[in-house]
């Protein structure tokens, strides 16, 4: 494992993200120049908070445990554009090798909704749902469900009254408004930091973003509507 923001190596310095749990609020991150990223962002991230290889590892394992838990059954995923399709897709990956290399068959099927709630970096207070199919396909179907934020989305779900519900999302944050929903399939829980990469976008930029990086003001300001 690379030390963190460039400093000399140590096992499991303080603050370190720990093998089991949540990444802790005092983690310094890795320095950017420890990993190849697009060049147009330089100046505009603070540091990486995870490692591209450390969130696909990640993604691999919690298939194993929804495949575990759920067992070999008829699915329907349901992912959460757009800062959820890069989690969505690599999550239905892994999940079809396991099928492949399964004496069971599982039937999986992927559709997509949109959810926006943030302006520039602040939550706007109100979910709106863009696009998506007709739910009701949903109706007798086990959902795994891929996203960032799953609440309002849920209730309109259940009212079709699909046999299983499971959430799975790549990144829980810590914050004070917290209404205490908690995923089944967490991948990492993470301070109350703006971050972007991976998919996960700040006005549309950083989807091209392989880490997950904490962006800093000067790219705030820079992408800002």
């Amino acid at each position: 494992m690379p030390s963190p923001r460039g400093g000399p190596s140590r096992a499991r310095p303080p603050g370190s993200p720990p093998w089991r749990g949540g990444i802790k609020d005092d983690w310094p991150g890795y320095d950017l120049n420890l990993f190849t990223y697009p060049q147009h962002y330089s100046g505009d991230l603070e540091y990486v908070l995870i490692p591209h290889g450390i969130i696909v590892d990640r993604i691999e394992r919690l298939a194993k445990d929804i495949m575990k838990d759920i067992g070999y059954c008829d699915l329907m995923v349901l992912c959460v554009l757009k800062g959820g399709y890069k989690f969505c897709a690599d999550l239905v990956e892994h999940l079809k090798n396991i099928s492949r290399n399964s004496d069971q068959f599982v039937s999986m099927k992927v559709d997509f909704i949109r959810l926006k709630s943030y302006r520039n970096d602040q939550s706007m207070g109100e979910m709106q749902i863009i696009g998506g199919e007709d739910l009701s396909t949903l109706a007798g179907k086990d959902v795994v469900g891929t996203g960032r934020t799953m609440r309002a989305l849920l209730s309109s779900i259940r009212t079709y009254r699909p046999n299983m519900i499971k959430v799975a999302s790549l990144l829980v944050k810590r914050t004070p408004r917290s209404d205490s929903f908690r995923p089944n399939y967490v991948g990492f829980e993470i301070p109350n930091l703006f971050v972007v990469g991976y998919a996960l976008d700040y006005n549309e930029y950083f989807r091209d973003l392989n880490h997950i990086c904490v962006i800093n003001e000067h790219g705030k300001e820079k992408y800002r509507v």
